[in-house]
């Protein structure tokens, strides 16, 4: 496809109205989403700018559309191999000249790129901080015109952040080796503190700040109490998710292996991801994940950072993540695409145990450790919460949402609570009448007055507290002794052992000053739904063999050029195509997602397809 040539660069205003012309003829939308517009606006104009946007925002369009349009080539700062080559194979399926320089490319590959770099025939160029930071890298740039610097997942450059990577501390040497070019660093994951970081290591104290809104109203957040978490993931699945694409997060490598297992063993396509598996494996299982439809992927948190499959229907956690960032980040990969989408989680006493434990016996200083207690602090506040949990994680990165969203399980039903006073007393005096040396299931058993051997042989039938808790079961003790742990009245022991011992903050209840109201668990021999309420199914078909039949199409026409299907056309694409059925290529091109390049390649095969079903 042949672009339209572009205006000098004194002449913004002409350069902004074609932004909106490449906006339409090349991507194939016509409008800007919220601040999408401005954040161009800016960069075409050469201002500098830092961008906050949700996963599945528009991030990349607010610097592709300025590197197409401005003379020269945006060059873009990706952390990951797997994102350079989805948006660099997505950018040439619409006509951009782009390409990426990395590891994967053999020596006359990356020198054929690097003299197209260096004569002006790229629009983008993909590359890694750390290839960017070589002397021969920084050579061929300052040989070649660049019209932007792209920094994508910016917040790799808080040393206090979940992701932070040591090469992204050396990209402050762009604004005095290449003054002219504006920058723009854009991150989905970032509170105010976060912010201020990025804007002060990347010298961008000076540039607008575009924050979005973090709302991603399409995703359902679910947090339950763990019970089963194999027999809670397959019922989810199996209920809401049947052969959708989706991810599930573990805290192991082990667990990751064991979960994937036994997800294949039930039928499933289910790929195991974690860095202690070979690289080539990894590589595989991944690829499996972008170009195939219905692959979960079970994976530590070494998957994930830049994928760009919008068709993710689910992420899950078999285990509770580290901080609220984590969980945001982690989650915000479903539904991409804009579809309803879910993020489900089950959590216990003892995950919240193990990552303090993890916490305190790290070998980081104690300022390290007090940011890291209130990440964890705040991540433990979401899951406790029994109001509106999308408020509550919107607030924590500054961003009031004025309603309850009506899309959480703490919305759709509402969580009970009940005057735990006494139950708390109980619970902390057992502790302390037993030394504060043993776990929470010994300290049940003395709460309910159990007479195994191990209580008899401790004496502990002999203390005032044994057997003064028959009235809860042990699993609402279970849910006592987890709200006191999230809470901070309770610490486990740093060694692994899980002995339970009173904080400083526990005085006041066990003296009778403070009233304590808990959340009351769903009992869990109803029917799991995961924390309150089903979603509805991610993707409504009411035609299912003429959507199986576009879907092959894609496949089809993916499989031909090596490329994942959602590179072709996204889902909803596909849905609006199969809701207007166009008759004509012009119909077609009205469909949103479909530029000139797409139509002149795709249109008439899917209008073949489209006329088949009629």
């Amino acid at each position: 496809m042949t672009l339209t040539a572009t205006p000098p660069a004194s002449d913004f205003s002409s350069l902004k109205a074609r932004a909106q012309e490449v906006l339409h003829q090349v991507f194939g939308f016509e409008d800007f989403r919220p601040l999408q517009g401005e954040v161009v606006d800016a960069l075409v104009s050469g201002n500098d700018a830092l961008v906050l946007m949700p996963t599945g925002g528009g991030k990349s369009l607010c610097y592709q559309v300025p590197a197409i349009v401005r003379p020269g080539v945006g060059v873009v700062i990706s952390p990951l191999i797997a994102l350079m080559q989805d948006q660099v194979a997505a950018l040439n399926q619409l006509g951009v000249r782009a390409a990426f320089l990395n590891s994967t490319l053999w020596p006359e590959e990356a020198r054929d790129i690097e003299n197209a770099l260096v004569r002006g025939e790229l629009d983008l160029l993909y590359c890694a901080p750390e290839r960017l930071l070589q002397p021969r890298m920084q050579q061929l740039l300052q040989e070649a015109p660049i019209s932007l610097f792209a920094i994508d997942e910016a917040h790799c450059v808080s040393q206090w952040g979940h992701d932070f990577r040591e090469d992204y501390l050396g990209l402050d040497m762009l604004e005095r080796e290449f003054p002219q070019a504006p920058r723009i660093a854009l991150t989905a994951t970032a509170d105010e503190r976060t912010r201020k970081e990025i804007a002060e290591r990347l010298h961008l104290q000076q540039a607008r700040h575009f924050i979005s809104s973090f709302d991603r109203p399409n995703i359902q957040y679910r947090i339950t109490q763990k019970d089963n978490a194999n027999k809670q993931l397959l019922a989810f699945i199996k209920e809401e998710h049947q052969g959708d694409s989706g991810i599930v997060y573990c805290m192991s490598r082990n667990k990751v292996e064991a979960t994937a297992d036994m997800l294949a063993k039930q039928g499933y396509v289910a790929l195991p991801y974690h860095a202690g598996l070979p690289a080539e494996t990894r590589a595989a299982n991944q690829e499996r994940f972008l170009r195939e439809d219905g692959v979960i992927i079970v994976a530590t948190i070494a998957f994930g950072m830049g994928i760009d499959k919008p068709d993710v229907r689910f992420v899950a956690h078999l285990d509770l993540p580290k901080s609220i960032e984590a969980y945001y980040q982690e989650t915000g990969r479903a539904g991409r695409d804009g579809a309803p989408s879910n993020a489900w989680m089950v959590y216990g006493l003892q995950d919240v145990i193990k990552l303090r434990q993890m916490l305190e016996s790290s070998p980081g200083s104690e300022h390290f450790k007090r940011v890291e207690r209130q990440k964890l602090d705040a991540m433990l506040g979401l899951c406790e919460v029994t109001s509106c949990r999308r408020k509550a994680l919107l607030r924590y990165f500054g961003d009031d949402l004025e309603q309850p969203c009506g899309n959480c399980d703490t919305c759709i039903e509402p969580p009970q609570t009940w005057d735990g006073t006494v139950a708390v007393q109980k619970a902390l005096s057992c502790v302390f009448r037993t030394g504060q040396r043993f776990g929470v299931t010994y300290l049940i058993d003395v709460l309910r007055g159990s007479e195994n051997e191990r209580v008899l042989s401790q004496g502990h039938d002999k203390v005032s507290t044994y057997g003064i808790g028959q009235e809860l079961s042990t699993q609402q003790w279970k849910s006592v002794f987890r709200q006191l742990v999230a809470g901070g009245y309770l610490q486990a022991d740093a060694e692994g052992y899980g002995a339970l011992s009173l904080t400083e903050i526990c005085r006041p209840l066990l003296k009778g000053e403070e009233t304590v109201w808990l959340r009351r668990d769903p009992e869990t021999k109803r029917k799991t739904k995961s924390g309150g309420g089903s979603a509805k199914r991610a993707i409504v078909i009411e035609d299912q063999a003429a959507w199986d039949t576009l879907r092959a199409k894609r496949k089809e026409l993916a499989d031909e050029q090596g490329v994942p299907p959602y590179v072709i056309f996204h889902d909803t694409t596909l849905l609006e195509m199969l809701e207007r059925r166009p008759k004509s290529l012009d119909e077609m091109g009205e469909v949103n997602g479909i530029g000139a390049a797409k139509l002149e390649k795709y249109g008439q095969a899917f209008l073949e397809v489209i006329a088949s079903m009629e």
